[in-house]
């Protein structure tokens, strides 16, 4: 499934539901599916996507309705699937906003990756910048990238063909910073079409990469919150 590239493209038609995990007066957890835009494209074919159906109403589960001051508080790649957090006013989103930059949001993703690693459990630490010639992918740069660090602890180790399900944990948060890091160390996420080798990107009909868990305090409440979305693969 390829990722939006250019204004011309047209994202393929998503039928799997934008599904709510938790709701109150202040914020939406929800479950993004994989093949969804978090934000609606320039293209106006690309208008489907996490904002729109948020504001159209175009959710299931408890609390499903239309949320037109609805303010995603970070996004989600085109083929990642998982659990995102959603402001409903303004005071919310200043203070989710805050966390974020202050970097007290922890987050952890699910992959499968091409191979299989020899280490249980380390870090990728590979600066990160862009790479206008190619948008929009990133590129590795010790010069001029920013930088950037991933946790990693093995999860499985799967046969035939060889590769490992790992629990990511980025450290910071730059674009693609998941994708590019486990083909910089050899170990390319299966289904990923722009940081691939030769056969991961044919080992699965989509990006096999999931965001998990995602902890922060509640924007009025003060209190620790813990969202978990279950991996689909």
């Amino acid at each position: 499934m390829p990722t939006p590239i250019v204004d011309n493209f047209i994202a393929p038609p998503c039928h799997d539901e934008l599904r709510i995990l938790y709701y109150d007066d202040d914020i939406l957890l929800i479950d993004k599916p994989s093949g969804l835009l978090s934000l609606s494209g320039k293209n106006p074919l690309n208008k489907d996507s996490v904002h729109y159906r948020l504001t159209q109403g175009r959710l299931v589960g408890q609390g499903a309705r239309a949320y037109p001051e609805a303010a995603l508080a970070h996004r989600l790649d085109f083929g990642t699937s998982g659990i995102m957090l959603v402001a409903l006013n303004r005071r919310a989103n200043a203070t989710i906003t805050r966390q974020f930059q202050a970097r007290t949001v922890s987050k952890t993703y699910v992959a499968i990756l091409d191979g299989t690693l020899d280490r249980d459990y380390g870090d990728i630490r590979y600066a990160i910048a862009k790479d206008p010639a190619h948008f929009p992918k990133q590129t590795l740069c010790a010069a001029t990238g920013k930088a950037a660090i991933s946790e990693y602890h093995v999860v499985a180790r799967l046969q035939n063909p060889a590769r490992t399900k790992v629990c990511f944990t980025p450290l910071t948060g730059r674009t693609h910073q998941l994708r590019i890091h486990s083909m910089a160390f050899g170990h390319p996420i299966l289904g990923c079409d722009l940081y691939r080798n030769e056969r991961s990107q044919a080992m699965a009909p989509r990006l096999l990469l999931h965001a998990h868990t995602l902890n922060f305090t509640h924007p009025t409440k003060g209190t620790a919150v813990a969202g978990l979305s279950p991996c689909p693969f």
